[in-house]
């Protein structure tokens, strides 16, 4: 029986080709889970969780954002600068149909 994350574009098979490459890197399905909570991390939060360098999370960072996914947070801590980031209902809308998409293609639910 399906679930209440049952969409229109369910009914239709889902190709590899069709999965939103923009989340699909690692990196960057990690920003997006991370963040999924609807919780702001700071970049040094993602950094630690994600294991990964300070380049590494900018770039994949600033292509989130660019897209709309997620939002980044400028401020200051006292003198201390702060940089934090949270998912966007786009962003939310879109890691929801990149789970589906990918259950369906791996025949979960069926």
């Amino acid at each position: 029986m399906a679930d209440n994350r049952t969409s229109s574009f369910r009914a239709q098979r889902v190709r590899p080709g069709e999965i939103d490459r923009l989340i699909h890197g690692r990196v960057r399905l990690g920003i997006m889970s991370a963040l999924a909570t609807g919780d702001r991390l700071s970049f040094n939060e993602l950094k630690q969780r994600l294991d990964t360098s300070d380049g590494n999370l900018s770039v994949h960072a600033r292509k989130l954002e660019e897209a709309g996914y997620v939002e980044c947070i400028k401020s200051f801590d006292g003198r201390t600068p702060k940089t934090e980031y949270q998912i966007t209902n786009a962003g939310t809308d879109a890691l929801r149909q990149y789970i589906d998409q990918m259950e369906q293609l791996l025949g979960f639910g069926e």
